[in-house]
């Protein structure tokens, strides 16, 4: 493996572990009740779903397509959405809905999470991952969130260790 590889790959573990931590903030809506305002929706167009403008949004609020900029704090509630058109870190290129009523646990959903986002990385970018100059991460279920919300959802987000990109990255070949 090269070093961008572990790079990369470091930097996923250290996002998905953080994400293991931020999800029941945001589930148990802790930051939204102290500041007494709903969750953050993006502006959307009715017609493709697309984000319009630049905002925050709930991490729950997330769908395939959207493109954020990277979140530097460790808890995260919300994100910084944009239009894909405009520079950005990052875009959701898959969601996984797991299955099952009990927890499976952190190390499985992680080893779930990581074969989905794996898995569909080659299709949406055209060029398989130890190829690619691409990385990617995941948000994934927590405990939390899995038994108090019925969060099921894992969203692969992919993005460009170079820097920021305009447009998306589906069929970037790189």
């Amino acid at each position: 493996m090269n070093i961008q590889k572990r790079r990369t790959l470091t930097r996923a573990i250290v996002a998905i572990a953080a994400v293991a931590v931020v999800i029941p903030l945001s589930g148990c809506s802790i930051l939204r009740d102290l500041t007494g305002g709903p969750a953050p929706q993006p502006e959307r167009d009715e017609t493709t779903q697309e984000i319009v403008e630049e905002g925050d949004a709930d991490v729950f609020a997330l769908m395939v397509g959207d493109c954020m900029n990277e979140v530097s704090e460790e808890l995260v509630s919300e994100v910084p959405v944009v239009p894909c058109d405009q520079p950005h870190d990052e875009e959701v290129y898959f969601d996984l809905t797991l299955e099952g009523e009990e927890y499976p646990g952190d190390d499985v959903i992680q080893t779930q999470s990581d074969e989905a986002c794996l898995a569909q990385f080659e299709p949406f970018v055209g060029l398989a991952y130890d190829s690619s100059a691409l990385g990617f991460y995941a948000y994934r279920p927590s405990q939390e969130s899995w038994e108090q919300m019925d969060d099921r959802v894992v969203s692969c987000v992919i993005y460009d260790p170079a820097g920021q990109v305009t447009g998306t990255l589906a069929g970037a070949a790189r």
